[in-house]
This record gives structure tokens, sequence and C-alpha cells, in this order.
């Protein structure tokens, strides 16, 4: 166990991080990850108040559909990123990381105050009540559908729905960040540990409960941000690679904090771009520097390992623009030592979305 963001968080239960990696992808995990916050926006203005925040269409969301987005500070650089779900034209649900809860809620609510004041109907909820877990795997839809009446084979990846679930009343995000096919079930805490335990005992052993190691390989081998390490408030989402998370009604309009600078951007081309990485010699980690063949410093990594499915180094990193293109021979510096390396396209692992065929 580890402290992380206020809370105690396992790094891995029995399993090696290895050995939980690849029975993720093999059958499947369970990741208690109730510090994440969830929050609902209600009241008839929420969509056009949000909006105002991140880089997301959501007014053009189908309710029920949501999709990862940017908050955005007024220099373009993201504060976080977020999952966010329209349940319905005037109710959205939304989960930030742990690690940005404070500085979210006082970002959201600032802003909130102002838009109230103005005459904005728009209104919060912090779901504390709640607890979150993630079952991720090729086995966590056949699992989950023995303890829901509702036929999840009508869920797509995105979609979002209020359901029971071992008799409870949940709500349940078929998304996750593995990029395995999974979901996201907001269960109320006094349920939580009963829930937990009713998908593990349905799935007869092989879906393991699993922890923060092996959580952050399988997001680094699906090619996923983690921020504060890949994202910051420095960087912006065209930098990040998340340019097709700006919806193309925003692109025209802007209207979100920061849109000068990321239209302009997406306009012009970044200076740098994140890019994927293969590595020879020892996995390269967070704060590696990137260089030419002949030793000219064009950027750093930002998170990298070892991948257990892959059995090779993996990493992702900034470098500048013009550089970024798959194929890139270029150097990775590991104490002192500069290794070979080559950018590669992202995701490293295949992704297993559920998606309508």
């Amino acid at each position: 166990m580890v402290p992380f963001a206020g809370w105690s968080m396992p790094i891995q239960y029995k399993d090696s991080i290895m050995d939980s990696t690849l029975n993720c992808r093999a059958n499947g995990s369970l990741f208690d990850v109730s510090h994440m916050c969830g929050l609902s926006l209600k009241g008839k203005d929420s969509v056009r108040f949000l909006e105002k925040l991140v880089i997301a269409d959501v007014e053009g969301l189908r309710p029920g559909t949501g999709t990862l987005t940017v908050f955005t500070n007024e220099r373009g650089g993201a504060i976080d990123d977020s999952v966010i779900t329209k349940v319905t034209d005037d109710h959205i649900y939304l989960v930030v990381n742990a690690g940005c809860r404070d500085k979210d809620l006082a970002h959201i609510g600032e802003h909130m105050e102002a838009f109230r004041a103005k005459g904005g109907d728009v209104s919060w909820h912090i779901h504390d009540e709640r607890s979150l877990l993630a079952l991720q795997g090729p086995l966590a839809a056949p699992v989950l559908q023995f303890l829901t009446k509702d036929d999840l084979s009508k869920l797509y990846f995105g979609e979002f729905r209020t359901l029971d679930i071992n008799g409870v009343h949940c709500f349940l995000t078929r998304t996750g960040y593995t990029g395995e096919d999974g979901f996201e079930i907001s269960v109320p805490s006094e349920h939580a540990v009963e829930l937990a335990k009713a998908i593990l005992d349905r799935s007869e052993g092989k879906i393991r409960l699993t922890g923060l190691g092996a959580r952050d390989s399988l997001r680094l081998e699906a090619g996923l941000c983690l921020y504060g390490s890949d994202m910051e408030q420095h960087v912006t989402p065209v930098e990040a690679g998340l340019s097709w998370a700006i919806g193309k009604r925003r692109r025209a309009e802007g209207g979100f904090l920061g849109a000068e600078v990321i239209l302009r951007q997406l306009a012009d081309g970044p200076a740098v771009r994140r890019v994927g990485l293969f590595s020879a010699g020892p996995p390269p980690r967070g704060h590696s520097q990137i260089t030419t063949a002949a030793g000219e410093p064009i950027g750093e990594v930002t998170s990298g390992g070892f991948s257990p499915c892959l059995k090779k180094n993996i990493a992702m990193g900034y470098v500048k623009s013009g550089l970024h293109k798959p194929g890139t021979e270029l150097k990775v510096v590991i104490r002192g030592k500069a290794n070979d390396g080559v950018v590669t396209k992202m995701p490293f692992v295949p992704t297993k979305y559920y998606k309508p065929t």
C-alpha cells in the first residue's frame, strides 16, 4: 500500500505487476478506484456552463453517451482530463482525477459562482457517498451480465446508464483505462465491498483484484495519458495528441478557456508533440532525455517502462514537431548513456473497445 492523493492505495495484491497486467488482458481485472472524484452537474444551463471549461462538444453528445475531455486554463494548458457523460440534457456526470480534486473543484466552483451570478441555472453534487469500481478485460461483460437483468450487449463504449447490479442501483459507464473492454461502476459505498466480492466470485477466480502498478502498465500499453506525467498545466490538448477530443463546433466557435492558443495550434501545428517510443537498454522513465542521433536534445520521456505484453521497453514523451513521425530514430538517455530509440504509433497494444460493428 502507498499514500496517494490523501488515500491509501494498493500498488499490487498477491500477483506480481507482470502477472496482473497479463491476467487483465487474458481474463480480467477489478480495480477499486473509489479515490477518484465523481460529480454531477444539474440544471438547464449545465451543458452551456461546462462548455466554458472543457474542449468537448457537450451539446452534441446524445443523452446517455460520453467522451474524454480536458479542462483547460487561460493559456490553453490542461488543468485535468476527465470522462464526462451527458446523462440527460440537464444532467452531466463526470469523474476527475483524485490528485487534481481540490484544484478542479475550486476551479469549477469559482466559475459556477460567476455563471450563477449572471442568472445561469446550474448546481452540483459531489458523489462522496459513492464508490467506483473499474472492471476491465474480456471477461468483464460476461461476468457482469450475471449480476444484472439489463442487456449489456446493447451498451457500447462511451455509453452510460443507471441500472440495478447485484440488486443495487448503480451508474454504469462502458469505459476504462486499460485499452480493454470494460466498465466503471459507481455504487453506493455501503454496497461496494459486497459488489466487488460478487464480481470476483462470479468469475471463478479468473478476474483478480489489481493495483496501481498494473493499472499503470496497462494504460501505458494502451497509449493513454496519466495526468501529472504526460499532461500538465503547461501542456495543451493539441500537444498531447488529443485534438480529436476538440469538437468540430468548438473548433469553429471556441468559447472555452485558452481557445485562442488551442485554435492557433490547430491551424499552425504545435511546437512539440506527444509520441510513443520503443527503446533499447534499461526501461526509460519520466524525465529521461530524448536526443537526435547526433546528441541534440529534442525532448523528454514522460512515462515509460517494460511492457509485460510486448516484452520490450515502451515509453511516451514529447519531442519537437517534425521529429514526431513514426519511424524517426532517436536516442533515449538513461543514467548518462544514450540508447537507441524509435518513434512508434500508439496504442502499443491494440485496444479492444466494444463498439457497434
